[in-house]
């Protein structure tokens, strides 16, 4: 199947690599047993040879008889389980432990190799002597010297190559035979270790996106580790939570949409159906297609609001920066609101650090910004209370705050208060509620690279801003 496509390929490639290094490890071991094996028999070999030397010199000095000799070289020849040969200065065989070999006396065994020999070289060969032997031999020739350096001939001990090579079988099987244990062991480890600490969590969280993926958004992967696993469950138990979030913000803001779209249209067509019935009065008919038209230009400020945050958030409004006066700028903002400042006694205090402040902004968008905000405070503020706004540097920025007396956001709701359709408690929205302009608000402010936030304040709520200041 392939979701155990990466299982299968991380295996296979585990158990190739495992198994090229135990193959190459042991081809090591064996090549380093072999040599060995070699060295410590040619050492051994050497060793005896030098008994046999001395055996050589002595019956050169006619202290002991050939049958001694002979009988020596049988003894030695047996413990290396070997054949002796003792050659003359010409390379003819004088003497042999192996009585099948004794018709070769008196014939010439060695010749081009004899100079070798008399300047002290010792020689190996293998499978030199196969007219000899129906098998390969190994062979090692020394020279024999008399105690004044003499060469007086050469000895010779033929090994067969079986019997050197039988103990290191035996080891090559031990060496291969754990060699395949140990890749079969370490297979077996690696396929249960893979499956329980890779392969199932992986499988979780598959398992777990797709039924995020139909949905089920509140679905979280339980995988407890401190390894990378564990970090990818948690970067995707983070995901999932933003996704929930934004899956739940989405169906909210479909039903603030939904129910503020309903409101107007069934209050515009009660207000008509009630005119096209007849159930009101001729004399009052204008008063309710009066109504309908506030609900109508109601529904085209709400669609407006929507269009305007949407495409703040998509970035498809540029933003016309300029040099303006934030001053002049918010003179003409509270101009906008004397009748309503009026209506309700309001007392409003500007208070501006300059006579003149320039800042760097698009001028439409933060005369919205302002709008919105006198607007909010004035909506807000306690009737016969005070709207204040003040206006300073803060190092290299402006600080603008707007401040209305009243009624203190709960804490809990200060930070949605920039959430679209966002109700807070009945004290506040039983006067009016959030609607869109704070959302809007906000997007403007972060589009211009600044800060906004809000905080209650000496009995009331005052919204901060900053701005890019020019000098």
């Amino acid at each position: 199947m392939k979701q155990k496509g990466l299982f299968n390929k991380m295996i296979a490639t585990s158990i190739i690599t495992i198994s090229i290094s135990f193959i190459i490890g042991s081809t090591i071991m064996s090549f380093w047993f072999d040599n060995y094996m070699m060295k410590d028999k040619k050492e051994s070999v050497v060793e005896q040879l030098k008994i046999v030397n001395d055996l050589v010199i002595r019956h050169s000095y006619n202290d002991i008889t050939l049958d001694n000799l002979e009988s020596s070289i049988e003894f030695v020849a047996k413990y290396l389980n070997a054949d002796i040969w003792v050659l003359d200065k010409a390379g003819y065989l004088y003497t042999t432990s192996n009585y099948n070999q004794v018709k070769y006396i008196g014939q010439q065994v060695m010749g081009e190799d004899l100079e070798k020999l008399k300047r002290g070289e010792a020689l190996e060969y293998k499978g030199y002597y196969e007219d000899m032997y129906k098998k390969p031999v190994y062979t090692i020739a020394v020279p024999a010297k008399t105690y004044y350096n003499d060469f007086v001939g050469v000895m010779v001990a033929n090994i067969s190559v079986d019997q050197i090579i039988q103990p290191l079988k035996t080891i090559y099987k031990v060496i291969w035979i754990s060699a395949l244990l140990l890749i079969a062991l370490w297979s077996v480890i690696l396929y249960w270790f893979s499956q329980r600490y890779i392969i199932d969590p992986l499988d979780k969280i598959t398992s777990i996106a797709k039924r995020i993926a139909i949905g089920e958004v509140d679905r979280r992967v339980e995988i407890e580790s401190d390894d990378e696993i564990g970090e990818l469950a948690h970067s995707f138990n983070y995901m999932a939570d933003f996704l929930e979030k934004n899956e739940n913000n989405r169906r909210r803001f479909i039903s603030d949409v939904s129910h503020e779209i309903r409101s107007p249209i069934t209050s515009i067509k009660g207000f008509i159906g009630a005119v096209i019935d007849g159930v009101i009065p001729e004399n009052k008919q204008h008063q309710y297609l009066s109504m309908a038209y506030e609900e109508t230009n109601r529904l085209t400020r709400l669609v407006n609001n929507l269009l305007d945050l949407s495409a703040l958030e998509s970035g498809k409004q540029s933003l016309k920066y300029e040099e303006l006066d934030i001053n002049e700028l918010i003179r003409i903002t509270v101009l906008k609101f004397e009748t309503k400042i009026s209506e309700r006694n309001l007392k409003i205090n500007v208070f501006f650090e300059k006579e003149k402040l320039n800042v760097m902004a698009d001028r439409d968008k933060l005369i919205q910004v302002l709008v919105n905000l006198v607007d909010n405070a004035i909506k807000y503020a306690s009737d016969g209370g005070n709207v204040k706004v003040n206006v300073k540097t803060k190092g290299k920025k402006v600080l603008v705050s707007i401040y209305n007396d009243g009624e203190p956001i709960k804490d809990e709701d200060i930070k949605h208060i920039w959430e679209r359709f966002y109700k807070a408690d009945k004290s506040r929205t039983s006067k009016v509620s959030t609607g869109l302009g704070l959302p809007i608000v906000r997007e403007i402010i972060t589009q211009f690279g600044e800060d906004i936030w809000v905080n209650n304040k000496d009995n009331g709520v005052c919204f901060n801003f900053t701005l890019k200041t020019v000098k």
